[in-house]
């Protein structure tokens, strides 16, 4: 016949695991005070069980030992400008070096002027290439690359 475990029979269950090994090796086995009342022995058990429990969690701590994992790699210098943000302003292009031709881009966003020649970069723009009338970059996202062109706006004749 099994009875169901109460609190004062598992505090007599857990004194009586502990107290094995020290009869084992021959000492005699604390002795308990004895208690008349068992409601009070009930809330001291209740108190007893409570402290008994302790969470123990792990804290991380990074002091210029390298660098933080849980910061982001991308700042927001390095995203900016996005090719939306470009207006293409003019082209210097040199027909016999075209290595040596220059594009000068104005970002809408804050007004800031860029003068690029072919293979510098911005951001995760690169210029890839300079035409008279147009500029070429590839654009680097989530690990692939892809071209986008900029035109310079259409020129009107005046007559």
């Amino acid at each position: 016949m099994r009875l169901p475990l109460t609190r004062l029979g598992l505090i007599v269950l857990t004194v009586a695991t502990a107290v094995a090994p020290v009869r084992a090796q021959g000492a005699k086995p604390p002795v308990a005070p004895k208690d008349t009342s068992s409601a009070k022995h009930d809330s001291t058990a209740t108190h007893d069980s409570a402290a008994a429990v302790t969470l123990v969690r792990e804290v991380f701590s990074y002091e210029g030992g390298g660098r933080d994992p849980f910061i982001s790699l991308l700042t927001s210098s390095d995203i900016r400008p996005l090719i939306s943000d470009l207006k293409l302003v003019g082209i210097y292009y040199d027909g016999q070096y075209p290595a040596r031709s220059v594009a000068v881009l104005r970002d809408i966003t804050n007004g800031k002027r860029y003068r690029v020649k072919p293979g510098e970069i911005i951001g995760r723009l690169k210029v890839t290439q300079i035409r008279p009338r147009e500029i070429t970059f590839t654009v680097q996202e989530f690990g692939f690359e892809h071209q986008e062109t900029l035109s310079l706006a259409k020129q009107e004749e005046t007559p």
